[in-house]
């Protein structure tokens, strides 16, 4: 369960690397740069503790995905690839009080409504048409923008990291590139791994979470998974660049030029933290705008209201983020930025940050598996801030490239293969399917458990799906 490559100075380690993994795990990160690429991240300055690989890391941009590197928020680095691309890629749960035996007569009536209603795939427009002046207010005040606007409702802020807004976001840290790309996809799912999943409950491991969350056996769940669209991976782009022509100011040495990394407290960290929280502010409104549409779809194929149906928002996290958190680090409490590239949040009870309902149990985590398997609810637990840095997996994790599953499976394959699981599935494009096969991802059953017997973040409940829509 837990591997340890202690500090290398010849390799210029400063920290050790610790692996989260079964055997099986552990040997599919053999085979490509996951190991090294963490490796690496463990030579940066500031660097804290020890450089994290989680069960479903694999290999990523500079940092491994499926890492957590926390540095020294006065002496250490921030580094736009030890957030990602995909800033704030995050996952949201709709609960219902239909069970899979009202779903199931009218399910590619649903599928297909939710499919017709949500825009999906690469470069897919939103339905909003956003000027200027309104994508700065997007930018700077994230899902409260949307429930404003009629996308919600204030219940549904209470229930996302951070409210859904991040403090000390600055559009005007944005590129007008990055403005181009973000301002018509508000409100779209994208493509690649981005997904709307009706699944049903399968099973419930924790009684009291759930109840709490409201979730119920049999019960039907919504999954949404989706993040800052084209807009987060520019502000990306553009941080990456210019912190590779900061390494010779700052005098930084790297192991490999994907780390581009720039002090914490300089001003191009200032000024990329600035605009990455725009980009978390920006996924925030786009999920809370899908999450509005999914509830009209249910309403028009039921005939009932979002009420009735009991549609509410369980909660939302986020990957790809880093933020200044405190925790101990040789026994003494310490201001860090945590990196959490491919990582979810899992703090246990009685933090501040978790929403008051969920303050007494824990901050829910959501890891989704393939759209053939399950995806589970987990519990954060104190283990996770001695282990992992309040964090725990974000998802299966690919097993196979995109190319590979391309070459390896037909769409008609797929589609059989989740009809004879009762799964029906809606996508743009084949690729769309093919590069999602369940087969081209690690099995989320075992990243579930290594969390669950560490005790970073225990079981809740399983969810498996019954309907897919894929960009």
């Amino acid at each position: 369960m837990v591997y340890r490559i202690e500090p290398d100075k010849s390799r210029g380690m400063r920290v050790p690397v610790t692996i989260y993994a079964d055997e099986k795990l552990l040997a599919k990160m053999m085979t490509d740069r996951t190991i090294s690429q963490a490796i690496n991240v463990s030579t940066l300055p500031g660097i804290q503790s020890h450089v994290i690989v989680l069960p479903d890391g694999h290999e990523g941009y500079g940092f491994p995905v499926g890492g957590v590197a926390a540095m020294d928020a006065e002496e250490g680095m921030i580094s736009p690839g030890g957030v990602g691309y995909d800033i704030n890629c995050g996952v949201r749960l709709l609960r219902t009080n239909l069970t899979e035996q009202d779903v199931r007569p009218r399910l590619k009536d649903l599928v297909t409504d939710l499919f017709n209603s949500i825009p999906s795939g690469v470069g897919s427009k939103g339905a909003v048409r956003l000027n200027n002046s309104q994508l700065d207010e997007v930018l700077v005040r994230g899902v409260n923008w949307a429930i404003d606007n009629g996308y919600g409702s204030e219940n549904d802020a209470e229930v996302c990291e951070e409210n859904g807004q991040i403090k000390n976001a600055n559009p005007n840290k944005v590129s007008d590139r990055a403005r181009k790309r973000g301002m018509p996809q508000l409100g779209s799912l994208g493509s690649g791994n981005h997904f709307l999943e009706v699944q049903k409950v399968a099973e419930i491991h924790d009684e009291v979470a759930a109840k709490k969350m409201g979730i119920e056996k049999d019960s039907v769940t919504i999954l949404i998974h989706c993040g800052s669209r084209g807009f987060g991976h520019q502000v990306c782009s553009d941080y990456l660049r210019i912190s590779e022509q900061a390494q010779k100011k700052y005098n930084i040495t790297l192991a490999d030029r994907e780390l581009a990394c720039v002090p914490n407290t300089s001003e191009e960290g200032e000024s990329y933290r600035a605009a990455m929280f725009a980009a978390l502010n920006f996924a925030w409104s786009n999920r809370q705008m899908i999450t509005h549409w999914t509830r009209k779809s249910f309403e028009r194929v039921f005939k009932q209201s979002e009420s009735d149906l009991d549609m509410k928002l369980v909660y939302d996290v986020a990957h790809n983020i880093a933020k200044v958190e405190k925790h101990k680090i040789d026994g003494q409490l310490k201001s860090v930025v945590v990196h959490r590239k491919g990582a979810t949040r899992a703090f246990p009870a009685n933090r501040e940050e978790i929403p008051r309902n969920y303050r007494d149990i824990g901050q829910p985590v959501f890891i989704p598996g393939s759209m053939g398997t399950s995806s589970w609810i987990l519990l954060g637990q104190q283990n996770s801030m001695d282990l992992s840095f309040g964090s725990t997996a974000h998802g299966a994790g690919r097993m196979m490239s995109r190319s590979k599953a391309r070459r390896d499976y037909t769409e008609e394959q797929v589609k059989k293969s989740l009809a004879d699981k009762g799964i029906f599935i809606k996508s743009l494009t084949r690729d769309g399917v093919v590069e999602e096969a369940p087969q081209a991802y690690k099995d989320v059953d075992a990243v579930v458990n290594v969390s669950h017997e560490l005790g970073i973040a225990t079981k809740v409940a399983k969810l498996v799906p019954i309907g897919v829509i894929k960009g």
